[in-house]
């Protein structure tokens, strides 16, 4: 695989696949068509796998018998490598070569899914799944940075859509695919179906690599100290946050794991300033525009990825509605999600300011949780549809634009490292969130049952219940009262998960809208140039 020595500008024409030099057409070549598909074959077994393995607990710990906490590893190894790597990997691919290190990702990938679907214990199971985030979080980092290197104006910004619409997909029913799989064949089949999708992945690369140059970081040397303090901050900062509803989040335990991650970050900054070639290249940081659309993920975090999480829980505790039935509701919250990237590719394509769209999406985050707040016990369910599909659409509009939008930004031999910190926070975000959210609603749960709970003898401690009810479980803490007491009791749980959410949805909008004055704070500061250019040779788009 050839080298390129002469970057174009940043956000300008890459290198393409059609011939050395020349930039990519808007319509796309048969070898453009083919790593487009080869990159989203490979970014579409990610989410699906995040999203979809959680279906498959309940059978592989009858099957492993397996206790809570291995067993919860099952998915919590794959998101704390995924989250520690993706920079690393990012910095990686703009030494060895884009193509490569996304190839090392899938390969690796590949093995790890093949292990988790033959693994005889949960232990080589969650060991297995550890190894598949490192190579997903490769898979993420390099395939974005792989498709700002070959595409170029529209066709770039049609990519980079179906890269955001894909992943949505990925995630909106990788629990679809997982339940009928877990139900037809068995649960080692989720894994097993992920091994043949990155194999023909991997088939494809070999063609790819040969006719693609890329841009990279010359005379670079990998920088494995800053790598090693990154991973490990990472690594003890997603461990406090998984572990933190479980140990508590004032236990000692996870104070530690968070003053660890505070001590890893600041040697890790202190690394890299001294570096001639760092694994972050703290300048990149300074672009005001890219550290803001940095952030937009982060806002969809917090808007939509907890709603998507927690929400099923609500429809069905206090809506009363089935798990089946609650589902199809959630296709509400999710069907923007398919539908806008490439509504919004359209959009720009036509003359809308990217960034506009962007600060759309983060409106309808704000409005859409602001308006979720209509939910209630007896809500019609017209009434919520709007408040649901703003929401989605405040994830969509946003998902894939915001990526090619931040890569133009940066030189063309760093992209790979931009596409890696973005990556990072976007997932690292992702577990805040719904971790934050989890915490808070035992915790507003349990404030909201201290005074009447006291009316139910034998019901218990209100932070015990509040932890089942958080999770949807009321039928055991029901089952501790007196069985004359348990529709009264009941009601009583119902009303005061219905109050808690309410609350957090409060919280959620409040934090949504920090951001969005952060991030137009941060654009502003951009526009009127009051900081370097994160990069030397860069210019930020627009």
């Amino acid at each position: 695989m050839s080298t390129q020595t002469e970057h174009p500008p940043a956000g300008g024409g890459a290198a393409g696949v059609a011939e050395p030099g020349q930039s990519a057409a808007p319509g796309a070549t048969p070898r453009q068509t083919l790593t487009l598909l080869t990159v989203l074959l490979a970014v579409f077994v990610v989410p699906t796998s995040i999203s979809g393995t959680a279906v498959a607990l309940p059978d592989i710990g009858a099957d492993t018998h397996a206790t809570l906490v291995p067993l919860q590893w099952v998915v919590n190894a794959f998101n704390v490598a995924f989250a520690c790597f993706t920079l690393a990997w990012g910095s990686v691919a703009d030494i060895i070569g884009r193509v490569r290190a996304f190839g090392l990702g899938a390969g690796i990938y590949a093995v790890a899914s093949l292990a988790s679907a033959l693994a005889s214990n949960v232990i080589m199971l969650d060991v297995a799944r550890a190894l598949a985030g490192v190579g997903g979080a490769a898979i993420f980092s390099c395939g974005s940075a792989i498709l700002s290197t070959v595409f170029d104006g529209p066709a770039r910004g049609k990519a980079f859509a179906l890269f955001g619409t894909v992943a949505g997909i990925g995630v909106g029913i990788g629990p679809s695919l997982s339940g009928v799989l877990v139900q037809g064949v068995g649960w080692r089949w989720v894994f097993a179906l992920h091994t043949l999708a990155l194999g023909l992945v991997l088939l494809a690369l070999p063609v790819i690599a040969r006719r693609t140059t890329e841009p990279r970081r010359q005379g670079a040397r990998i920088d494995v100290l800053g790598s090693v303090l990154f991973i490990l901050a990472m690594l003890l900062l997603t461990t406090a946050i998984v572990q933190g509803s479980q140990w508590g989040w004032a236990s000692a335990g996870v104070l530690s794991l968070f003053a660890g991650t505070l001590v890893a970050l600041a040697l890790f900054a202190a690394v890299e300033k001294r570096r001639d070639h760092p694994m972050l290249d703290l300048s990149v940081l300074a672009n005001g525009r890219y550290l803001a659309l940095c952030l937009v993920p982060v806002a969809a975090s917090f808007g939509f990825v907890t709603m998507l999480t927690y929400l099923p829980s609500y429809l069905t505790a206090v809506s009363g509605y089935s798990s089946g039935t609650a589902g199809l509701i959630m296709v509400l919250l999710t069907l923007p999600v398919f539908a806008c990237p490439m509504l919004a590719a359209k959009l720009v394509a036509r003359g809308v300011s990217a960034l506009t769209l962007i600060y759309v999406s983060l409106g309808c985050l704000v409005v859409g949780d602001a308006t979720l707040t209509l939910f209630g016990q007896n809500v019609a369910l017209m009434a919520v549809a709007v408040p649901m599909l703003v929401t989605g659409a405040g994830m969509g509009l946003s998902a894939g634009l915001v990526d090619g939008q931040a890569l133009e930004i940066v030189a063309p031999e760093k992209a790979g490292m931009a596409a890696g910190f973005l990556n990072t926070l976007r997932l690292g975000s992702e577990a805040i969130a719904v971790a934050i959210y989890g915490s808070l609603l035992a915790t507003v749960l349990a404030s909201r049952m201290r005074d009447g709970i006291g009316d139910f003898p034998g019901a218990g401690d209100p932070a015990t219940v509040a932890n089942e009810v958080a999770g949807g479980n009321m039928t055991g803490p029901a089952s501790a009262v007196d069985a004359s007491a348990r529709g009264d009791f009941t009601d009583f749980l119902v009303r005061s998960y219905d109050s808690a959410f309410h609350t957090i949805l409060w919280v959620l909008t409040g934090i949504c809208l920090v951001l969005f004055l952060i991030i137009g704070a941060l654009v502003r500061t951009s526009r009127d140039g009051r900081e370097p250019s994160a990069a030397t040779g860069s210019q930020a788009a627009g």
